[in-house]
């Protein structure tokens, strides 16, 4: 879906996709539930305060381990809702229309 003004494609999240946000230092960590995601961001509500969120950076968590996770940085708050952009390597942000990468096969013996 699509939403207004959007140049990447949104899925909007069904159930409630729990997940966290934690400091890039590791000093801090908040409970949120993905509202929305796509290729180049989210959109998610915040459990507790905010503040922490003006940090420059920060992670989404996406598993209780912390093994999948995304670098993010902070677009907007309203509320206890966030909208956050995903950083990608190299520090710079990926255009929406940009082709994904191709992955080579497995090969098997």
């Amino acid at each position: 879906m699509k939403f207004s003004g959007r140049k990447a494609f949104r899925v909007k999240m069904d159930h409630r996709q729990p997940i966290n946000l934690m400091g890039s230092d590791g000093t801090w960590r908040r409970s949120c539930v993905l509202l929305d995601v796509s290729q180049s961001g989210a959109k998610v509500q915040v459990e507790g305060t905010l503040d922490v969120l003006r940090a420059k950076e920060f992670f989404m968590l996406l598993s209780s381990t912390g093994l999948a996770y995304r670098r993010c940085e902070l677009v907007w708050i309203d509320g206890t809702t966030a909208g956050i952009h995903f950083i990608t390597t190299g520090g710079k942000k990926k255009p929406a229309d940009a082709p994904v990468p191709a992955q080579n096969p497995v090969q098997s013996k």
